[in-house]
């Protein structure tokens, strides 16, 4: 008997399955949720059998049939993908599908340029990217909806392997303005009695917070926020300081308000940026070659969107 089905429909009904939505699947999937829809209308068609349950405004549940289904469905998926990573080694291509997930505070940075370059050296490749939290790379790292993540090396449980691609100081970020904003670099200390903007996001905020606990300080936290362009706003317009490990390119806040990044001094501990994968999991070829061209295009030296090397004293930004 043919099949009636495809892999597109079992990936909107895994989708779906995930979500718990069918609106949540298509955004994740970038589809329509019509289109959606009709894929899981379609398979339950064809197998004579409900798959979800749909609940008025709390989007869908799966029935006892269709978890199972769903799980056979993920494995389907994992072994189609299998075989495109055969053909791609057997022919010495680098070509197929690509899940590549990134924190939230790197992606508006770092990963455009770094995928433009990929991409136009593979552009065979169907580069699919997300963004989310630590945690929600760590999910989905684990769930195999993404392949590899660009992240940092804090808060990672021991089930992933993290490859460091590089060291990033800690800053402080204020507005010219700011009491300290002239000086060379400024130490934890210094920084305790004045306002801060606290980028409250799992795991960095800890990390920041450390700091001050380190040295039986206690910050004075005016705002947070976990929108990294909304505290360099707040910042720029002088409601406090903030700290963070990333320094773009850029010296404006996406208001256009000039910011200064000012070195802290101390026993501050760096992260490091670099990709995370499961570990023990079998790379595909793929995957291998964003590793190689991340390594390329990420080090100590030079890095997409950000400045790695504090800058003189005098110099701009």
């Amino acid at each position: 008997m043919p099949l009636r089905f495809t892999l597109r429909q079992l990936e909107y009904l895994v989708a779906v399955g995930e979500a718990g939505s069918v609106t949540h699947a298509a955004q994740r999937l970038n589809v329509s949720a019509p289109s959606v829809s009709a894929a899981i209308a379609q398979l339950e068609a064809e197998f004579g059998l409900p798959l979800f349950v749909r609940r008025h405004a709390q989007g869908v549940a799966p029935t006892q049939a269709g978890r199972r289904f769903v799980d056979e469905a993920r494995a389907v998926l994992h072994q189609a993908a299998r075989l495109s990573d055969l053909a791609a080694d057997v022919t010495s291509q680098v070509r197929g599908p690509l899940a590549v997930g990134c924190m939230t505070t790197l992606a508006q940075i770092v990963l455009p340029q770094l995928r433009r370059s990929f991409a136009d050296r593979y552009p065979q490749v169907e580069f699919h990217q997300s963004e989310g939290s630590q945690a929600v790379l760590i999910e989905g790292l684990r769930a195999a909806t993404v392949d590899i993540a660009l992240s940092f090396d804090i808060g990672l449980p021991v089930d992933l392997a993290f490859s460091p691609l590089v060291s990033l100081p800690p800053y402080a970020v204020m507005a010219p303005d700011h009491p300290l904003a002239a000086r060379a670099s400024v130490a934890v200390e210094d920084l305790a009695v004045h306002p801060m903007v606290l980028l409250d996001l799992p795991i960095s905020a800890e990390y920041f917070m450390s700091f001050f606990t380190n040295r039986g300080l206690r910050p004075v936290i005016g705002e947070r926020t976990r929108d990294l362009a909304l505290m360099q706003s707040l910042v720029a317009n002088g409601f406090g300081y903030s700290i963070g490990n990333i320094r773009p390119a850029s010296t404006s806040a996406p208001d256009g308000k000039p910011l200064c990044f000012v070195p802290l001094t101390g026993p501050v501990p760096r992260i490091h940026l670099g990709l995370t994968r499961v570990a023990g999991r079998v790379a595909s070829r793929t995957v291998r070659a964003f590793v190689e061209h991340a390594q390329e295009r990420i080090s100590a030296e030079t890095a997409p969107g950000l400045i790695l090397r504090p800058r003189r004293p005098g110099d701009a930004g």
